[in-house]
């Protein structure tokens, strides 16, 4: 592989950042512990500027190439935790009960830390680097907040990159493809509402547990029935809430989940149907069901000719040999959609080896990634605006 020397240099020191930040995991906007880090090393670094506060606690970093150019290239990180128990026994374990890096965020803000520091030591470039640390992705939207707080045009950024690693993809190889990657991810709230009564005279009630159940078997019908087989769509119930005790019908019931989908026909349909079904099912066994449905992240679509670059800054990293430029979508979403609706640009995936998958309580982020992911940063920029 063709590892930038100075970022194998540094992969120690890196690493050591990382641990900081995996011992101190922040929440969606509460990153104030972890932006304060952040901002701080962008300043030790000699970067131009350094302007945290942009989507509440976001931080971003300018560095100017010491060639002319007026080309300006963005560089996405994001910073947040999760709200899980850490299951690892590492001596920068999370200290924080309930909160761990869960999905390598704490990798990921520690390889564009260490991308800022070598690119703002060696400046081989012309135009300018803007390093984007941004909160909440994990449902936060944090990457939306980012932009509509002006971040696209405070700081002229024509393109925008974003990296997330990727278990079960061996270190040393990267992912990517045109268009399509990540789903749209929207989220259903359904309240349930019967006529409660003694568990021993149920047909004297309306069965919210039976209506609930229902309702999750019918709304099954909707992906397997309803959408085109050829195209990709998934609903998840993973809250089922009712009653209080063993010999009571409930009232109420309280169902939630989210709805997925790769193209917005399809995010119409779901939406069209989860209602008529969530009601038509209620209404069947006597009951009222309301749905509401929230639409979060957009699809995540890469731009073709930013995602043909940043395959072919990642072979000249690991060999063309080790980049697909053809991985499958996936129905996860990533809040990285917005700046890609924003401006022009393209995600890649890197591989974290064989770890446990993300969002697991025994995941962590394999330090064997840092001068992969970092050389990235590095030659992107450098290539880029090469001058």
């Amino acid at each position: 592989m063709a590892i930038v020397n100075r970022v194998a240099d540094m992969q120690n020191e890196i690493a050591q950042w990382r641990h900081d930040l995996h011992a101190h995991p922040e929440l969606l906007f509460d990153v104030h512990r972890t932006a304060a880090s952040v901002a701080d090393k962008l300043k030790a670094f000699g970067c131009d500027e350094v302007v945290p506060g942009i989507g509440r606690t976001g931080v971003v970093g300018v560095i100017r190439g010491n060639k002319p150019g007026s080309k300006v290239v963005g560089l996405r990180a994001d910073m947040d935790a999760l709200p899980i128990e850490e299951a690892n026994d590492l001596p920068y374990k999370s200290t924080v009960p309930g909160k761990m890096h869960a999905c390598g965020h704490d990798g990921h803000t520690a390889m564009l830390l260490g991308a800022a520091k070598y690119l703002a030591e060696t400046r081989n470039f012309a135009g300018t680097a803007v390093v984007v640390f941004q909160p909440a992705e994990e449902g936060g939207g944090g990457g939306d907040a980012m932009v509509k707080d002006g971040l696209m045009d405070r700081f002229g950024i024509q393109e925008v990159y974003g990296m997330h690693n990727y278990p079960g993809m061996p270190v040393g190889k990267f992912g990517i493809r045109h268009g399509t990657t990540m789903a749209s991810a929207d989220t259903i709230a359904i309240e349930v509402e019967g006529v409660g009564g003694h568990a021993a005279r149920p047909h004297l009630s309306i069965d919210t547990v039976l209506v609930g159940a229902q309702i999750i078997n019918q709304i099954q019908s909707i992906v397997s029935r309803n959408v085109d087989p050829l195209k990709s769509a998934v609903v998840s119930i993973c809250v089922f809430q009712a009653g209080t005790t063993d010999n009571v019908i409930p009232q109420t019931a309280l169902l939630k989940g989210t709805a997925r989908s790769l193209s917005p026909e399809v995010r119409d349909q779901l939406e069209r149907r989860l209602h008529e079904v969530v009601e038509g099912t209620a209404k069947l066994y006597g009951a009222k069901a309301k749905l509401t449905y929230r639409r979060g992240y957009p699809v995540l679509n890469n731009h073709a000719n930013q995602a043909d670059f940043a395959a072919k800054v990642a072979s000249e990293i690991v060999g063309g040999g080790n980049v697909a430029t053809d991985h499958p979508p996936m129905m996860g979403a990533e809040d990285f959609a917005y700046m890609l609706e924003a401006r022009p640009g393209a995600f890649i995936f890197v591989g974290n080896g064989d770890t446990a998958g993300l969002h697991h309580p025994s995941y962590n982020f394999n330090d064997d990634v840092i001068p992969v992911g970092t050389s990235y940063w590095v030659r992107l920029v450098e290539t880029a605006m090469a001058g």
